[in-house]
């Protein structure tokens, strides 16, 4: 249904971002891909997206705290695709402190890639989208962007702060054809998840389920984890005529977190 349409992804060289890349893959757009790791993982990656699917995949390593970076993302996409018609800004990052001791360089950090990315990348994209007639914004924020966990200070302010953003473009866009929305996942099954679940097993001496069972019971009722293709299946929705007129919407996928 997306054949001949373009989606930049950032942070989508792993986890949730390249679930979601791949699903828009497999509906035929093409991609520009964003984030870190090895050149030759990446280019794997890119290249297998193409040839799996027929579409044409790009890659920027651009760095999501960098302003300039971030346009000059969005300034590629249209230089080699024509413009970006989908625009998911996924790429995060966390660190856990109570406040009194919250290094404020991880503060800055986690504002600049985890919100003001999003900003940045939006305020590029939107004019092309506008002129076009069709497009959308997909902001990646987390049920801590609807209620908040302690220890987690800039995480939690800057994903509310992304909720926040999407309702202003989604106010701002709605007669245009472009919607932007924030999709709020709670546990995620990622590799970074698997590695904590890995270490609080061998920590507790328990095994590995019953130390997935333990993490998934402190938030959620529904003892089960999202993945990065279910995520990338409410994408896909929210980039159909189904949900042309679902704007401005904080979408919950968390098994039941921000319920209680």
């Amino acid at each position: 249904m997306l054949k001949g349409r373009t989606a930049i992804v950032t942070g989508s060289t792993s986890g949730i971002g390249f679930g979601i890349a791949a699903a828009l893959a497999a509906q035929h757009c093409n991609l520009m891909l964003n984030g870190f790791g090895e050149e030759a993982e990446i280019e794997s990656l890119r290249r297998g997206l193409e040839e799996k699917n027929g579409i044409e995949a790009a890659y920027c390593p651009a760095d999501m705290a960098r302003p300039q970076e971030i346009r000059d993302l969005v300034a590629e996409t249209a230089e080699r695709f024509g413009g970006a018609d989908i625009l998911v800004n996924n790429a995060g990052i966390q660190h856990v402190a109570k406040l009194v001791d919250f290094p404020e360089e991880k503060w800055e950090a986690i504002i600049a890639i985890n919100l003001s990315a999003a900003f940045y990348a939006a305020k590029a994209a939107l004019p092309q989208m506008l002129a076009r007639g069709w497009g959308r914004i997909i902001n990646i924020a987390s049920a801590h962007g609807l209620v908040a966990s302690g220890e987690k200070a800039a995480y939690v302010a800057a994903k509310h702060g992304l909720v926040g953003l999407t309702k202003v473009i989604a106010i701002e866009s709605a007669n245009s054809g472009v919607t932007a929305n924030a999709i709020c996942p709670g546990w995620v099954k990622t590799p970074l998840v698997a590695r904590q679940i890995d270490a609080r097993a061998a920590s507790l001496e328990i095994s590995a389920a019953q130390a997935s069972r333990e993490l998934l019971r402190e938030k959620q009722p529904m003892l089960a984890f999202t993945t990065p293709e279910q995520i990338g299946a409410l994408v896909l929705f929210l980039c159909g005529e189904a949900a042309s007129t679902i704007t401005g919407a904080a979408l919950s996928i968390d098994g039941g977190w921000v319920a209680q």
